[in-house]
């Protein structure tokens, strides 16, 4: 069994998921607002749901079908949210996903843990290409995207049925060789 590894910037660390973060994840995944913005988010979270998340991770992981990591402050090594790649070995290619908890917004440790995962996707998986999508009327998560060097590569119009509506979805993507040549994003 591979063990998944923790990832360190400047102030986050990216490390797996365990059991004990259960509770605080249904607290911050668990708010309408994360729900509203993201694809997969249940709302209402209910109990036992992160438990049965986060014990799907090592087998994902071993199977080269997703990584997830927990994003924990580095100061005061508390969780904040979670990024990852839904992985397409065939294809070599992911989906970046992410959410913040609605206290640490607007403070760019989503960009800093993104800018992270896709450095390890490219760097440590292997991929060619990643790529990500978002709901207009989520923009903080488009910037991010931008923010890391993905460029826009189109909309899909109501694509997705969320809560009884028909939604857009925002699509950005990057290949490894963009990212190669643009320190920025690295």
């Amino acid at each position: 069994m591979k063990q998944q590894p923790t990832l360190q910037t400047q102030r986050l660390i990216l490390r797996p998921f365990t059991l004990t973060d259960a509770p605080l994840v249904q607290r911050l995944a668990g708010a309408r607002e994360i729900a509203a913005m993201t694809l997969s988010i249940p709302h209402p979270y209910e109990d036992g749901m992160a438990q049965e998340w986060i014990k799907t991770h090592p087998a994902a992981f071993n199977e080269g079908i997703s990584v997830n990591f927990a994003i924990v402050l580095r100061d005061s090594e508390v969780l904040c949210g979670s990024t990852g790649l839904g992985i397409d070995a065939e294809n070599a290619n992911a989906e970046l996903g992410y959410w913040i908890g609605v206290p640490y917004w607007g403070k760019g440790y989503c960009t800093e843990a993104a800018k992270a995962v896709v450095g390890y996707g490219f760097e440590v998986i292997g991929l060619h290409r990643i790529h990500g999508a978002y709901f207009p009327q989520n923009p903080a998560s488009g910037r991010v995207m931008q923010k890391i060097g993905m460029s826009y590569e189109g909309c899909r119009r109501q694509h997705i049925l969320k809560w009884g509506n028909f939604e857009d979805l925002e699509l950005y993507g990057i290949l490894k060789s963009d990212w190669q040549v643009n320190e920025t994003y690295r």
